[in-house]
């Protein structure tokens, strides 16, 4: 089983322009790889293979003028991009088949720089890694702070850093568990049950059984309410100095 874990990230400014670059030589790629396909569709030729864009898309194109900037960001995060557009186009045709389930998709698009979410991966290859302190250490970027809200339960498989439309930074990193483990913590049965979600509770169960909601938003309120009152009985008239009778 596979499990993903996100946490937020706080570059510094140095870092934040080093993410920018690689988001950039990332999607740069990407586009890359789709116009070297559809020019290859469009004269009527077989489809480039993923060796051959590798080569011809980034080891060859860090040796030109007009690409040499590929070669300021890690090579694990163009690699990863272009296995991204590969798996675009085989879900694509998967779709076109109907062998893969699920609402019917379109030909890859050419990533823009404006696209509100930009996401680099760095795979255990790229020698990534969290610092004694806390950190996490990517390379080329830096080791930037981690706000770490759980532990994680094995060694990551790899690390999406994410920016999302609001201009926050994300680490998701993806958790290979171990098969026996999962197998002992939820055995095989043949027992099934109906679950119906509710809004007086969270959920009941087809045997009657009621789940309670956590009710999170009843709690914030209340706190709210508490600290409302509490800065009322604090304000000072501003004429007086004093506080209220």
């Amino acid at each position: 089983m596979r499990l993903r874990y996100s946490f937020r990230l706080y570059p510094d400014h140095a870092q934040r322009g080093a993410l920018a670059r690689a988001f950039g030589c990332a999607r740069v790629v990407f586009n890359d790889a789709v116009r070297a396909r559809e020019d290859a569709r469009a004269a009527g030729g077989p489809f480039p293979k993923a060796g051959e864009l590798s080569t011809r898309l980034i080891t060859q194109a860090k040796q030109t003028k007009a690409r040499s900037w590929l070669g300021e960001v890690s090579a694990v995060v163009l690699q990863q991009s272009l296995r991204d557009a590969e798996t675009a186009y085989k879900n694509f045709f998967a779709s076109l088949k109907g062998e893969r389930k699920g609402p019917k998709l379109g030909a890859p698009r050419l990533k823009s720089r404006k696209d509100a979410r930009q996401s680099i991966r760095f795979t255990a290859n790229a020698r990534w890694s969290v610092t004694g302190s806390g950190r996490l250490s990517l390379p080329k970027i830096g080791a930037v702070k981690v706000k770490w809200s759980r532990i994680l339960p094995t060694a990551p498989t790899s690390v999406t850093v994410i920016k999302d439309a609001a201009g926050r930074y994300f680490a998701s990193f993806v958790i290979d568990t171990d098969p026996a483990a999962d197998a002992a913590r939820m055995p095989r049965s043949d027992q099934t049950v109906g679950i119906d979600l509710g809004l007086t509770h969270f959920a009941i169960l087809d045997d009657g059984t009621k789940i309670d909601s956590p009710r999170f938003l009843r709690r914030a309120e209340k706190k709210l309410k508490k600290a409302q009152r509490e800065l009322s009985r604090n304000r000072r008239d501003p004429g007086t100095g004093r506080r209220p009778a």
